[in-house]
């Protein structure tokens, strides 16, 4: 079926936390983000080598149920071997979750920050956010030598490779090597907004995409129904 012949998505209400929900402490906001943690490392890892946590790290994977259907990407050499490093660099991260017990335990930790109440939780978030930076900026590096390969697209807070010129840095370039606001400053997420992108439904109490059973946590489950 052509694009032009696919019938329009209908639009899913969005569901709201229930107004009795206790206040989220900073092991609540912190386990958001890994979420997506666990989900990058599995990306890298498969990507690379074919396997995951499960024949990696099993002690990571804390008996949670194996990725469906991943499989080995067609990597060059460099390419590779950046994924490789990335998928290195997760395994570190939730292996420091393990390690603090007090905690539980990427635009999802800088909308996670302000609500972060210890000084130990903002040191840790910044300290991972430094590293969850420097691979979107090496990602998007890498598809903006081939943004004219159809890689790029449009739009605002999920800018593509090209914006309008009104929307790139200081106004005065259409490339959009990394994208921001327009002081150029990174873009944060709630979130609600994580939820809705990683669940591919664009509605953060309808699970879907990569979370097929939904995010885990009180923050995630807090959107689902009763009954899921």
């Amino acid at each position: 079926m052509s694009q032009g012949d696919r019938p329009p998505r209908t639009p899913q209400k969005r569901a709201s936390p229930p107004a009795t929900l206790p206040p989220l402490s900073d092991a609540d906001n912190i386990l958001v983000a890994l979420n997506l943690e666990y989900l990058e490392c599995e990306f890298f890892l498969y990507a690379v080598t074919g396997e995951g946590l499960d024949s990696v790290e099993p002690s990571l994977a804390g008996g949670g149920p194996s990725p469906i259907g991943p499989e080995r990407a067609n990597l060059d050499a460099l390419t590779g071997d950046i994924i490789y490093q990335f998928a290195l660099q997760e395994i570190g991260h939730l292996r420091l979750r393990l390690l603090s017990d007090s905690l539980r335990w990427f635009d999802g930790y800088v909308g996670a920050i302000p609500n972060l109440q210890s000084e130990r939780s903002k040191r840790l978030v910044a300290g991972l956010l430094a590293v969850e930076s420097g691979q979107d900026a090496v990602v998007r590096t890498l598809l903006y030598q081939r943004k004219d390969d159809e890689l790029g697209g449009k739009g605002n807070v999920d800018e593509g490779l090209e914006v309008s010129s009104c929307l790139g840095a200081e106004g005065k370039v259409t490339g959009n090597s990394l994208a921001g606001d327009n002081n150029s400053v990174g873009y944060a997420r709630t979130p609600a907004e994580i939820f809705r992108i990683v669940y591919g439904s664009g509605n953060e109490s309808v699970p879907g995409g990569f979370y097929p059973q939904g995010c885990k946590g009180r923050f995630a489950e807090s959107f689902l129904a009763p009954n899921h």
